[in-house]
């Protein structure tokens, strides 16, 4: 999209903001930050190049959030791609989107449950060595536990997951400047 020249054309642009919450002026802001991490030109950021950038950098999850914007699983990112998983990061978007998206995070597998092994998957990518495996088995359990309280089938559905995030400020935790 806009690969064959520095330009995105108008039509392009109309499309982007269909499916985003950005506005013209903000996508052409990230279609400018896109081209500059699109170091190969290839119009396409790798998961590598995504990784890099200061903000997912420090993230111990930015593999997660990465994949997360990677919808085809071709472990690279287009500017469509790159748009769309943004937007959930607007001011603009609306809490069930940000649910969406940490759920996704979450959801490792991709099977629509947050299970066990999601979980422990998750909650070792941030906190590396400071627990044990053991205590993050017990976090784990612990959490599924009380979070799992609409069918009790030993996972966290995405309606229980939004229960348990209630109080949660995503508004601001899932949210930047563009």
């Amino acid at each position: 999209m806009g690969q064959e020249s520095s330009r995105l054309q108008p039509e392009e642009l109309e499309e982007l903001q269909s499916i985003s919450t950005f506005s013209e002026a903000q996508i052409k802001t990230l279609y400018s930050r896109f081209k500059h991490l699109d170091k190969d030109n290839s119009g396409s950021i790798s998961i590598e190049e995504m990784t890099a950038i200061p903000e997912l950098a420090m993230n111990p999850l930015s593999r997660r959030v990465v994949a997360v914007f990677d919808l085809d699983g071709r472990n690279e990112v287009n500017f469509r791609q790159f748009v769309a998983a943004l937007s959930v990061f607007s001011k603009q978007a609306k809490r069930e989107q940000k649910l969406s998206f940490a759920f996704k995070v979450y959801d490792v597998n991709g099977d629509g449950v947050i299970d066990s092994s999601d979980l422990y998957h998750v909650l070792k990518l941030m906190v590396g060595t400071n627990l044990s495996d053991a205590q993050i088995q017990s976090l784990v359990d612990q959490t599924i536990l009380e979070a799992d309280v609409l069918d009790k089938d030993g996972a966290i559905s995405f309606n229980e997951f939004k229960r348990a995030m209630f109080n949660a400020d995503l508004e601001n935790a899932l949210t930047m400047e563009i």
